[in-house]
């Protein structure tokens, strides 16, 4: 990380610029330009959702503010709203999407020195989807109903250190469970999903494969008991049971219900494992809820809501943009030795995003003067 310089272009120097280049070449995403490079285009995407710019004319006036720090960002010069409005509206966002992939590299191996939830050793990953309205009169492409666009974020967490670990922007109508049909699991994976995710040719070549899951079984589920097993008392737990699905012959499953004392329900879950123990199988599927708070931690941090452009390609290289600044936050936070929430580190960002201090001298004042203030701490100290 660059010690003299920017706390943005410290930022940046966690993502490889010759690789990012090397991407750029090999898309031919420069051709034609006439001085607007890819890395400016990047840049200025990246301080849209750190800084939370809310437009063009925010991006560009915001950086030209500070004209004399861009040097460490790479930028020659500053943009016009038009230029990067045209760049944003026709160069490829597949340039974007695979530096995405190559930093989440750099954050996988972060993440596996991570201390892990469960004991188990198997890989655990939720998969879910996140739906983004769309002005249908604006964003005219994005169809989803007859009067509303909206495109979709389709996600897979990976629980070891809850990190986004593939990513598919789709339109609004795609449905979910087609999406996870051409997924490919390593076996032993195990994977928990909501029950939108429920087709059972999938999960029948899913154990073939011994890819686990753990999802909600749908009301109208047609089953037969094989077997009961016993539940512990005094637990949440209200049946254990092996059933055989009536349209799907031979496919054995195992019927989990659980009671829901917050909502004072019954939570009937389904899954192809047969060894874990019940209690084991409700805790994966609440671990579940993890893939929506990084939806919400992604919607409020960052700019997924409301797009500096109207095209296809200018939305996708925006979301794109913001699952590397995601990328980027969980990087920084798992390298602090402070337990910085997300929220709380993308404020920091954003309010010393252009000052010229290193990112460990900013957190440590912020720390040291949490805990002068925190009143805990003055009564231990009293």
């Amino acid at each position: 990380m660059i010690k003299v310089a920017s706390v943005f272009a410290q930022v940046l120097s966690l993502v490889d610029h010759p690789k990012f280049s090397l991407s750029v070449a090999k898309l031919g995403a420069e051709k034609g330009a006439k001085g607007f490079r890819c890395w400016e285009q990047f840049v200025c995407m990246l301080f849209c959702h750190l800084a939370g710019a809310n437009s063009l004319r925010e991006i560009c006036g915001g950086l030209a503010s500070s004209a004399g720090r861009m040097v460490h960002l790479g930028i020659k010069r500053m943009p016009k709203r038009s230029t990067l409005s045209y760049a944003n509206n026709h160069r490829p966002w597949q340039v974007f999407e695979s530096t995405f992939y190559e930093l989440l590299g750099q954050a996988d191996l972060l993440a596996a020195k991570q201390r892990r939830r469960f004991r188990f050793k198997n890989p655990l990953v939720s998969i879910d989807s996140a739906t983004i309205d769309l002005c249908l009169s604006m964003f005219d492409w994005a169809k989803f109903r007859r009067a509303k666009g909206a495109v979709k974020l389709h996600l897979m967490l990976n629980h070891q250190g809850h990190l986004p670990g593939w990513a598919l922007v789709t339109d609004g109508k795609m449905a979910d469970v087609k999406v996870a049909q051409k997924l490919e699991f390593a076996p032993e994976t195990l994977v928990a999903m909501d029950r939108g995710y429920v087709d059972y040719d999938m999960f029948e070549r899913w154990t073939a494969r011994r890819v686990w899951f753990v999802t909600r079984a749908k009301k109208n589920m047609k089953y037969l008991f094989v077997q009961y097993n016993e539940v512990p008392e005094r637990s949440n737990l209200i049946a254990d049971d092996i059933i055989e699905l009536v349209d799907k012959p031979g496919l054995r499953l195992r019927r989990v219900v659980v009671w829901d004392k917050e909502n004072l329900r019954p939570i009937v879950l389904l899954t192809n494992h047969m060894k874990f123990a019940a209690s084991t199988i409700a805790a994966i599927y609440k671990e579940r809820w993890q893939i929506e708070l990084f939806f919400k931690a992604i919607k409020q941090n960052l700019k997924i809501k409301t797009f500096v452009g109207t095209s296809e390609n200018a939305v996708k290289i925006q979301i794109w943009t913001a699952l590397i600044s995601i990328l980027l936050l969980k990087i920084l936070q798992m390298r602090s030795r402070i337990g910085w929430s997300l929220s709380n580190l993308a404020a920091m960002l954003r309010f010393n995003l252009l000052s010229y201090t290193l990112i460990p001298a900013i957190q440590h004042c912020l720390a040291a003067s949490f805990l002068r203030q925190s009143p805990v701490v003055n009564h231990l100290k009293m």
